[in-house]
């Protein structure tokens, strides 16, 4: 399980989000970017954060490290953006907090450089994950210390959106021409290698066993927690092993390149015409 902490205090909304996230501080003197249940898609973005921050960790990425954070709604009382306000009223009991990495500037590649090797593990894990939320336009990646650290990972797993569907949508390809990293030419086959065989049925039921149980409550079609949490598990490990060969990449440049010679040939064609 996640380690639980109170909220203390809300600082800021941090308005890059579209969720509204806050940061907080908290009463074991910790500061967190902290996401709200009130929020977008609730609790299953929350899952999300969970499950993939919790599974690349054990993995070797870098991501924030997570808390749950018991909220009191009373602390929204003196905010005087009122869409805060209702947030927090409608978030009461346990959200989530990342740790907030002071320091840290947003990835950009054309300031950092990425090897293949880094590269590849990231693309691979987004893929396994089905992160459709880290492409150039919004990489979702910090850089500190000269460190590559993953953020935001509410926008994947979408089969548990649509759990009877979850079978097909996890056997769908990953399209990662857009992706943040796909001009750093990712060794995905290298990442495969490595990071694949680690992801086990006992890893994962050790990953989803940090979910808050009240986060898994009177979800349709389930049970009990636990068959929810198996739910969780199950399309990641069917997924790892082959996921590696449904990548696609095709280099954004070039594209554009072979839309600037299509649009020079029509130009010939139709001024030939004339």
């Amino acid at each position: 399980m996640l380690r639980e902490v109170t909220a203390t205090r809300y600082i800021t909304s941090l308005r890059e989000g579209g969720s509204l996230p806050g940061l907080v501080e908290a009463d074991d003197l910790g500061t967190y970017v902290m996401k709200f249940t009130g929020a977008g898609q609730g609790r299953k973005t929350l899952v999300a954060e969970v499950v993939c921050g919790e599974l690349a960790r054990r993995l070797g990425l870098r991501v924030p490290g997570l808390v749950a954070i018991g909220l009191d709604p009373v602390i929204g009382l003196g905010e005087p953006d009122q869409e805060v306000q209702e947030l927090l009223k409608s978030s009461g009991g346990l959200n989530l907090g990342m740790d907030f990495l002071s320091r840290a500037i947003g990835f950009d590649s054309l300031a950092h450089r990425v090897s293949p090797e880094e590269a590849g593990k990231v693309v691979w894990f987004d893929a396994l994950v089905n992160n459709v939320d880290r492409s150039w336009r919004n990489p979702n990646m910090l850089v500190r210390g000269g460190d590559l650290w993953l953020i935001d990972h509410g926008a994947t797993m979408i089969w548990h959106h649509n759990w009877p569907g979850a079978r097909a949508s996890a056997a769908k390809p990953y399209d990662a021409s857009d992706h943040a990293l796909a001009p750093f030419g990712p060794d995905i086959r290298a990442a495969a290698e490595e990071l694949g065989p680690r992801v086990t049925e006992e890893l994962l039921a050790d990953v989803v066993a940090a979910i808050p149980e009240e986060w898994l409550r009177d979800e349709p079609g389930f049970d009990s927690p636990d068959a929810l949490r198996r739910a969780y598990a199950e399309p990641l490990l069917a997924r790892a092993a082959t996921v590696h060969e449904r990548i696609r990449i095709q280099d954004r440049n070039q594209g554009r390149d072979q839309g600037r010679d299509q649009g020079r040939d029509q130009g010939r064609i139709q001024k030939g015409a004339s």
